[in-house]
């Protein structure tokens, strides 16, 4: 990612309400089955990465740089279709997720459900983590 993309269609730019760090969040949710993956934070750079290469790159906070989803684990998405909220301040990407989107190795990220007075997990592990990441495992609510 070391060539400058383009910049955003205008458009787009006018449309979107980055907030005051640059920063807007994008839902992924898979394209032909509606599933709702993750939820990460986009910045022009990255949103422009996205439209260029068609491979979903997102913004750390953590690491303050880019990184395209499954740089490291080889969980890609590619994007289908990029939909902007009616106020401007959320996206929603449509993507085809190869295997998991999580870093704890399941399907999604929300994969937690309330029942009563706990939080039950409602997704098994389908990838081994370590397998994912060689290198270590991310901390739970990190960005892979």
């Amino acid at each position: 990612m070391s060539r400058e993309p383009a910049p955003l269609p205008r458009s787009l730019e006018e449309a979107i309400a980055f907030d005051s760090n640059g920063l807007v969040p994008a839902i992924a949710r898979q394209h032909d089955s509606g599933e709702i993956l993750m939820m990460a934070w986009m910045n022009r750079e990255s949103l422009a990465a996205t439209l260029a290469s068609g491979q979903v790159t997102y913004w750390s906070r953590s690491r303050k740089g880019l990184w395209r989803k499954g740089e490291r684990s080889g969980q890609t998405q590619v994007l289908k279709r990029l939909l902007v909220d009616c106020d401007g301040d959320t996206l929603l990407l449509e993507v085809d997720q190869a295997g998991v989107a999580c870093h704890t190795g399941r399907r999604s990220c929300f994969y937690r459900a309330l029942e009563g007075e706990g939080l039950v997990e409602v997704l098994p592990v389908t990838a081994d983590p370590a397998e994912l990441y060689p290198g270590g495992i991310p901390p739970e609510g990190s960005e892979p």
